[in-house]
């Protein structure tokens, strides 16, 4: 009857938790655990008697999870819940013997799993959990001694209905280390079946978006899940159009097709063309992502300076044909980039440079379809990148086959003059933009916060195209309407202009902590919620976030509590332990917020975020 009586106590006591706001998945009694006797049995095995010095032995770490309970998936693999911080599961080394070199813990892959109160599924562990932690012994060791392991494993039982307080248990274990010629047989075999020397973890069938709280993931383990994934790529893709990054080849495209109009034909080629052109630079990308060792991010080609530069001179030269600089003597390649000499090979290489410019930006949904096909068979990555271009096309092919849509646009007197002049301003803009970044990545530094004078030449561009707007359309505009409007247009791109070098070129409101390995560990080690910003200067999108969300009073306020620590982690220029961060956090594409709690725990990710959002998952973390 006492039995009964306690089982009876922890089932009302997980409803009621269930049923508080803000359920805390740490946040359970010792009733519950003490009704349902071990969860999970934790134990360590070699898979050899002994080593020689120079040889890999590997530790297998057994969680025997008893029937009815399973734990959380670790930190890569799990995928954030909202209003629920789960508890990952995590083998650490807490101490080591000299010569010893312990590599990173092997997870097997994890299984989602639907729990009764949640929407979402959950990434997990059940059964037999087997984690492997290769061991390398140094050649100078001395045979005859042992070398000692101290580790942490750390879990949280859960059932269905209810978890147990998250559990830490430690483990010490050591292996004989003897000479060359002594024989070191194999033992517990079955343990490591699983095991292969360099083996990762298979990534999760689930692949989980997200945009500003809405939240869902997608099964790419059935057919119809990666059609659905196919589509959603696409959409990212024709979203990319939408960025600061590709804005300034919209309006050459539009005036291009406008000449065009009136003969569809020549229009609907032209658009093919483009789209040609913009899906043949995303099949390229994918070739290089599925074939290419070291080449694993669709923004990695900014990266290199010398590109980032080209592309601006590219586009400087694109605004040149704006102001009809084209009649002077020029190369030849270059009138192919005019707008009015209607080439399908200028439309081509126009939606490659379209294509090119789009890769600093990341469109929703598209970052995490790219970043799951990085990791898929070379056929995978190819259609999901084949999806990315096809929906970044469509947008020009369905300008080019509804030739009403620009025709209307200006093509002869001072209008159309005006119209190709301002275009051409604010491509200068763009021009000295990505100029600007070039020789910023070739000046800066890791760990130090990169230069912002370029700012200066692209809001001079941009303030010349507002005002030469307004002071043209007062002389050529005979209607009042469109007199008052473009006038009133002109001079808000001026004042934005005036007040954006400003802020743009400041340092904000926030004291931003560079990222280093040490920095982070410091952080770490004196308890504190570090906020992780993933950042390049060449990032619009980041800009963006950063200026509306980051910079907003709730967020500077959260972000100057002692407690916290605001880190970026800028992959402006050559700064290998910040993209190896990326990569570590589960992300290929930029930008991108995490924040990590003082026990290191990844508690958030998002790379389109709220600033509710952000302030909620800081918060949490500081009960």
């Amino acid at each position: 009857m006492l039995d009964n009586k306690k089982v009876l106590s922890s089932l009302l006591l997980a409803v009621l938790l269930l049923l508080m706001p803000g359920r805390d998945c740490r946040a359970i009694s010792e009733a519950g655990a003490s009704s349902t006797g071990k969860a999970v049995n934790v134990r360590a095995t070699w898979s050899v008697t002994a080593a020689h010095p120079g040889d890999q032995a590997v530790l297998a770490v057994v969680l025997q999870i008893n029937k009815g309970f399973h734990v959380n998936a670790d930190e890569q693999q799990i995928i954030p819940v909202e209003d629920l911080k789960l508890f990952p599961t995590k083998v650490a080394v807490t101490g080591a013997d000299k010569g010893l070199n312990i590599e990173a813990p092997l997870y097997p892959s994890a299984v989602p799993l639907k729990v009764p109160f949640l929407a979402e599924r959950v990434m997990s562990f059940k059964g037999k959990t087997i984690v492997y932690l290769p061991v390398r012994l140094e050649e100078a060791l001395s045979a005859g001694g042992q070398v000692g392991l101290s580790l942490q494993v750390q879990y949280q039982p859960c059932s269905e209905e209810y978890c147990l307080l998250p559990e830490k248990i430690e483990i010490e274990t050591s292996l004989p280390v003897v000479a060359p010629d002594m024989v070191v047989e194999k033992i517990h075999q079955e343990l490591f079946v699983g095991y292969e020397p360099g083996l990762v973890p298979e990534v999760s069938k689930d692949i989980a978006f997200g945009m500003f709280g809405w939240t869902f993931s997608v099964d790419s383990s059935s057919q119809s899940g990666v059609v659905l994934l196919l589509i959603i790529a696409a959409f990212g893709g024709m979203l990319l159009n939408f960025t600061p990054c590709v804005l300034p080849l919209i309006p050459i495209k539009i005036i291009s097709l406008s000449y065009a109009a009136k003969n569809r034909r020549q229009c609907i080629l032209l658009g093919v063309s483009m789209s040609l052109g913009v899906l043949v630079f995303w099949i390229g990308l994918g070739i290089l992502i599925a074939l290419v060792s070291g080449f694993s991010a669709t923004n990695q080609l900014f990266q290199y300076p010398l590109f980032t530069i080209t592309v601006g001179l590219i586009i400087a030269i694109m605004a040149g044909g704006m102001f009809d600089f084209f009649s002077l003597q020029l190369p030849a390649f270059v009138y192919m980039i005019h707008p009015e000499q209607d080439t399908l090979k200028g439309s081509f290489g126009l939606g490659i440079l379209a294509a090119v410019l789009s890769t600093p930006c990341t469109a929703p949904f598209m970052g995490a379809a790219a970043a799951w096909a990085s990791t898929q068979p070379p056929a995978s990555t190819l259609a999901v990148f084949a999806a990315i271009g096809i929906g970044m096309a469509l947008p020009y092919f369905f300008l080019s086959v509804s030739p009403h849509l620009v025709s209307k646009m200006p093509k002869t007197g001072p209008a159309s003059v005006l119209v190709k002049q301002v275009m051409g301003l604010l491509m200068l803009a763009a021009a000295a933009y990505f100029v600007g970044v070039g020789v910023e990545v070739l000046l800066s530094s890791p760990a130090d916060p990169p230069g912002k004078l370029y700012w200066w030449p692209v809001m001079f561009f941009s303030f010349c195209a507002g005002g030469w707007t307004a002071w043209r359309t007062v002389q050529i505009a005979s209607g009042k309407k469109a007199k008052y409007f473009f006038t009133g247009l002109g001079l808000a791109i001026m004042l934005i202009s005036v007040l954006g070098v400003f802020r743009l070129t400041h340092t904000g409101p926030i004291d931003w902590i560079y990222y280093t390995p040490e920095r982070l560990e410091l952080a770490q080690e004196e308890g504190q919620t570090v906020v992780m910003v993933f950042t390049a200067e060449w990032c619009l999108n980041c800009k963006v976030l950063e200026r509306g969300i980051l910079d907003s009073a709730k967020i500077v306020k959260l972000l100057t509590d002692e407690r916290v620590l605001p880190m970026k982690v800028d992959i402006t220029g050559n700064n290998p332990e910040g993209k190896a961060k990326l990569k570590e956090v589960g992300s290929l594409t930029i930008p991108l917020l995490v924040v990590v709690d003082a026990k290191g725990n990844q508690v958030y990710k998002s790379d389109f975020y709220t600033a509710n959002q952000l302030h909620k998952a800081v918060q949490g973390t500081l009960k």
